[in-house]
This record gives structure tokens, sequence and C-alpha cells, in this order.
């Protein structure tokens, strides 16, 4: 065993150490007591109800993390990813074919080790706590279309950074990063249009006194929306949503129709005012620069490990290719991965702060954003005690009770 066999095997069950003990903080954060904002939304029973779905959720979560660290580990000890390797050269000729085999093996095989665990969260979790409304029939449709697109889309995209690493050896990394930048746009203008249809029905939001709000809102604040939508994400789930999809002239907005029946007028408009306020403090932007930048950083550490032979040593692999590095460098990039991934939920969550006083200020009506935040919490079963150390680590929008303490001091 190498030292850099060592160092790996370090930096994969580290992190999951890191993770599991912060797991273990968060359920032991749950022994607190009903927070004073949500003493008039949740009694006793749902809070207990609410407790028991996190305790769920992280013992499932510590059980597949710890399936994908054993997975890891033997894949080095035992040379899979050489066997998978060997398939690949057998089932095509060229190295981009063989790549993109490769990364395809790889990727179905990461996908039946997920897969018992997603039908588990789905149809067990979720069922039982009354938010799956998912069919089996549903599910199955819902990973072919996800293997459909990793063919249209996925493929192209690795075989054009294969591509450009074999035929550019040392500007390959900043040419990747390019094409993947330009790739990035492409995919954020055509998904509203082509790709999320596939998996929701979009319905445009009928003129009424919902519709007139929200365009009024919009209107006021100099933001143009291209649409208002509704999606009917009630067919998977329970719980509710909002979002923007797209940008420039093809910015939607879309309501689950969960939100819909569940929320005042007041109170949608408070949760797109939140939206709006990502759009017009430039936020969106920000995070597509930041996600410009990791990836830049991340080609270019690549660059510098494709040609390592002690990588591919570490793993049994006998044939170097560019893409089995690929996939090697993303152990061995552990560390700094999450460092930027704790970076960027940083970010976010001071985003989330900013945009919740834009709503706030915009509407004049801080209580519409709070109550709408209060009954998402609840009807979702969110955990209102997270511990600190678990949301820096995986938290993307601030503790709802903290949110909450911001938009009361932006009213007062």
């Amino acid at each position: 065993m190498t030292f850099l066999t060592i160092l790996i095997l370090f930096f994969i069950i580290g992190t999951w150490g890191l993770e599991t003990w912060a797991s273990k903080l968060n359920l032991q954060s749950l022994e607190q007591p009903i927070p004073a904002a949500f003493e008039h939304a949740v009694n006793t029973q749902k809070y207990e109800k609410s407790q028991a779905y996190t305790r769920r959720n992280e013992k499932l979560s510590f059980i597949s993390g710890f399936v994908n660290v054993v997975a890891v580990v033997l894949c080095m000890m035992l040379g899979i990813f050489n066997i998978f390797n060997e398939w690949a050269t057998a089932l095509a000729t060229g190295q981009i074919v063989q790549g993109l085999a490769f990364l395809g093996i790889v990727s179905v095989a990461s996908m039946v080790l997920s897969l018992p665990f997603s039908i588990y969260k789905t149809f067990v979790i979720e069922e039982e706590y009354g938010f799956n409304r998912t069919t089996p029939k549903l599910f199955i449709a819902d990973r072919f279309k996800g293997i459909l697109l990793a063919v249209v889309l996925g493929a192209p995209l690795a075989a054009g950074i294969i591509w450009f690493f074999q035929t550019f050896s040392t500007f390959g990394w900043l040419i990747a990063w390019g094409f993947s930048t330009a790739f990035m746009f492409a995919v954020q203008y055509v998904a509203p249009i082509w790709i999320m249809p596939l998996f929701n029905k979009f319905t445009p939001l009928e003129n009424g006194d919902l519709r007139q709000a929200i365009e009024d809102f919009a209107h006021k604040n100099g933001f143009n929306i291209s649409g208002i939508y509704i999606i009917d994400g009630s067919k998977r789930s329970n719980k509710a949503n909002a979002f923007f999809t797209g940008f420039g002239k093809q910015k939607r907005i879309a309501l689950f129709d969960t939100l819909v029946k569940s929320m005042s007028t007041e109170e949608i408009v408070g949760v797109l005012a939140h939206e709006i306020g990502h759009c017009k403090l430039n936020h969106i932007k920000r995070m597509f620069l930041t996600s410009i930048v990791t990836t830049g950083i991340t080609f270019y550490c690549l660059s510098l490990v494709l040609g390592y032979e002690p990588l591919y040593a570490a793993f049994h692999v006998e044939h170097m290719t560019i893409a089995v590095g690929m996939v090697l460098f993303n152990f061995l990039y552990t560390p700094l991965s999450l460092l930027m991934t704790i970076f960027a939920s940083h970010q976010s969550r001071k985003y989330e702060f900013e945009a919740d006083a834009f709503a706030a200020r915009t509407t004049g009506n801080p209580s519409a954003l709070s109550g709408a935040l209060i009954k998402l919490s609840v009807n979702s079963l969110s955990n209102l005690t997270p511990h600190p150390a678990y949301v820096f680590l995986h938290y993307s929008h601030p503790p709802v009770v903290a949110r909450l303490d911001a938009l009361e001091k932006v009213a007062t």
C-alpha cells in the first residue's frame, strides 16, 4: 500500500467521519424544545413527528454514506476501476469512445449502488410521513429520462473535455474550462423550454388575483418575466416549492401546485419577492461566477494529475487514460472539493438573508414571508433546531429560525 493510497483513503474515510460527527451533533440538537417562533404553529405531536422524520433521514444517510465508503475502498483494493476500464476497451475503439464507455459503466454502477436508498427514501420514509405521491411507474420513468439526459447532454460534454485534454497537452484544461462554461450557459438557456417539461407539466397561471399581484410586484420592481407557470409537483410529493428558471428573456416563475393550494396570495408574493431579490441583487450571477471559477480550479488541478502514474497505481489501474484519470481525480480532490462546497454554501446562506430582507422591504410586509417560511417548514417536517456544525457543512439556506429572527429585525 503506497503513501498515496493511504492519503486517498484518509481523505475518503475522514470526510465521511466528519459528516458522521456533524450528523451525530445534529441528532443531539433535536432534543431542544419547540422554538418560540413556532410555538403557535406546531403542537408537541407535530414537533415530535418532525424530529422522528429527521432521525429516519439521518440514519438512511449514515448507512448510504457507509456503503459508499466501503464501495470505494473495495474499488481501490480490488482494482474494480481497472476491470471497468478493460470492459470499456473491449466495448469500443478510440480513446474518446472508450472514455465515454468507461464513464458510462461507472455511472451505471453508481446508480445501481444508490438505487436501493432512493427507493427506500421515496417509498418507505416519504410514504410513511405522508409526502410521497410518486408511483413506481413515475419513479422508473424519471430514472430513464435522467439516463437519456445524461447521454444527450453529458456524453457530448465529457467527449469534448476528453478531446481537449488529449489534443492540447499544456492548455487543454483552459480550453475545456471555456467549453464547459459555454455548455453551462447553453443548458441554462434551454432548460426551461426543453428539459424541465420532460419531468413536469408547466401550465400558465390563469388570470386572477394571484397573477395580478405577482405581475404588479414584478412591474413595480422593474423585473421582467416571460411567464408565470403552475407545475404539477404534487404528482411526486406533497411538499411545496417555488423557483425561477432560465435567464435573459427566458426567465420564468414556477409555482408548485402544492404551494398555491397551501398559501395566501400575500405569502406567495412574499416567496416570489425573495426569488426576485436573488435576481435584483445579482446573487444568481455571482453564484454562477463562483461555479465557473470552481470549475476552472478543478480543471487546472485535474491537468496536474492526469499523467501522474502513482494515482492510477493506487487504484490498481494498469492503463492510464483521461477518462479513468477524471474519475480517480475526484477521490484525490475530496478535501479541496469539500472546502469549495463549504465556501459556496456560506455564500448562499448570506444571499438568502439578503433576499429575505429585499422581500421584506419591497413588499412592505415581512410577516407574509415569515408566514410562508413557517408553513413550508411545518408542512415539510423540517428540522427546526439543526446543529451549527451540520449547517456549516450541509446547509445552502440558513436555518429557518435564524431567517425568521432576521425578518423580525427588518420589520422593526
